[in-house]
Parts: structure tokens; C-alpha cells; sequence
């Protein structure tokens, strides 16, 4: 079948675009595409990773609880204890909750979004 589309980019919340942006960036070395005060856009992933300025943002709550995660990133690492130690250095946090630590490490963002460190999906799809 010939695609109609493919996937452009994700878009995260955030109340900080620039500070969002400057942690992804960083954690999975990206590259600016748009720098503007209310969207940062990141290139190099093989799609635009963008923070979108949403005022008055209130950040999920992970694992459940009164603003439900609707979305999280997975990110594909060979090294987990070194991903995370980066991961925190730029500014996450690590979950309380976390379901499988041995394979997957769920991370807070700057701005509050979960997301998922893990070996268990490729690095490269290619």
C-alpha cells in the first residue's frame, strides 16, 4: 500500500517551549528547526519533535490521577543505567511508579510528560 501521509511531528504541552525544547534537544541530540517564543520545533528524529506553549499547562499525572497521561514518548536506548543518568543530569526525574525497571524507566520531562527510556525497541527501524 502507498502511503497518503506520513507522520510529521509531536507536539508536547508545555508552558517553557524553549526550556522543553533545549532538554530534547540535548537527550537525543536533535537539532532547532523553528525557534519562536510559543513553538520550538527539533528536527533529526525523522519527524519534528515541537514544544507548544500552552499557558496555564498542568502536567499529567503518571501513573493515574485527576489529569490523565494521554501520550508519553518511548525512547530506544542501548544503555539504560547511562540513558537515565543523562536523562536526569538535563533536568528529568524519575517516576515513582515504574512497572518494568529492568527494561523500561519512566522519566518525568521538565515540564511534567512522562516518558520511557527502554531497551526493548530498536534503535533504528530503517
Amino acid at each position: 500500500m502507498t502511503p497518503i501521509a506520513r507522520l510529521a511531528g509531536v507536539s508536547l504541552d508545555t508552558d517553557d517551549p524553549r526550556g522543553l525544547a533545549s532538554f530534547y534537544q540535548r537527550l537525543l541530540g536533535l537539532e532547532v528547526f523553528l525557534d519562536s517564543d510559543d513553538v520550538v520545533a527539533l528536527k533529526g528524529a525523522g519527524f519534528l519533535l515541537t514544544a507548544q506553549r500552552v499557558r496555564g499547562h498542568v502536567p499529567p499525572d503518571w501513573p493515574s490521577g485527576p489529569t490523565p497521561k494521554q501520550m508519553h514518548l518511548d525512547i530506544a536506548v542501548a544503555d539504560l543505567e547511562g540513558a537515565e543518568s543523562l536523562a536526569l543530569s538535563l533536568g528529568a526525574t524519575r517516576a515513582a511508579y515504574q512497572p518494568l525497571p529492568d527494561e523500561w524507566r519512566v522519566l518525568i520531562d521538565p515540564a511534567g510528560h512522562p516518558f520511557c527510556l527502554t531497551t526493548q525497541a530498536p534503535m533504528d527501524l530503517g
